[in-house]
């Protein structure tokens, strides 16, 4: 299988530190957020991995390269401006193939071992939820407890930006910029859209607070 990890955004939410360093490469715990993401796929057996990039990119390409060094290899999709999600995945399919894959959000932290999640099947999207985080406390979605995520009803967890996806679910897509959301709920309303509870660790590194407890937290872990 192969893995996405989105990497193209302009990080405006951790300024200052992305006005000069795009999200991805700023450090945590001594190398840089990406990486963690790296050697977490190397480590599950995923060594085909696809970026997208836009903001900065040449710092991204120059710090990865090839992806050897963290035992993967890396092919690029690079975008002249964001697609947002769905866009980006557009583009990528060239490189992603035919067949389903992990699609990862380059700004979370989770110690998730992905050979845990099930085959899609039928489904179109298997999304990773979590515990509401205090900053985000109304959570995204309803998971049954038959496994199956709905837009709407009974508690709600968070999204971790971590999924299985058909690529059938963006295919069909002009090219362009496009949200993915929009398309995953049409899923869910379809019936197509399993979920896993993930009750590790998770940190969605969406500010410089956030960035900084994450490296303290990884730094006393030794």
């Amino acid at each position: 299988m192969k893995a996405m990890i989105l990497a193209a955004g302009l990080g405006t939410r951790m300024r200052p530190l992305t006005d000069h360093c795009p999200k991805p490469l700023l450090p945590v715990a001594g190398k840089p957020l990406i990486v963690h993401h790296l050697e977490r796929l190397a480590a599950a057996g995923i060594e085909e991995v696809v970026i997208n990039v836009s903001y900065r990119a040449e710092q991204i390409l120059q710090a990865l390269g090839d992806g050897a060094a963290f035992g993967v290899s890396i092919a690029w999709s690079r975008e002249a401006e964001p697609l947002e999600t769905g866009g980006g995945l557009r583009q990528a399919l060239p490189l992603l193939g035919q067949a389903p894959f992990l699609l990862v959000n380059g700004d979370v932290w989770c110690d998730l071992d992905p050979r845990g999640l099930p085959a899609l099947g039928r489904d179109l999207a298997h999304l990773v939820l979590v515990d509401n985080p205090d900053h985000h406390p109304d959570g995204d979605f309803h998971l049954t407890a038959a496994g199956r995520v709905q837009a709407n009803g009974g508690p709600r967890l968070t999204f971790a930006g971590i999924s299985l996806l058909d690529p059938a679910l963006v295919a069909s897509q002009a090219p362009g910029a496009f949200p993915l959301a929009p398309l995953l709920r049409q899923a869910m309303a379809a019936g197509r859209v399993g979920g896993t509870h993930h009750r590790g660790g998770w940190v969605d590194v969406g500010t410089p607070q956030r960035l900084a407890e994450l490296d303290q937290a990884l730094r006393s872990r030794g």
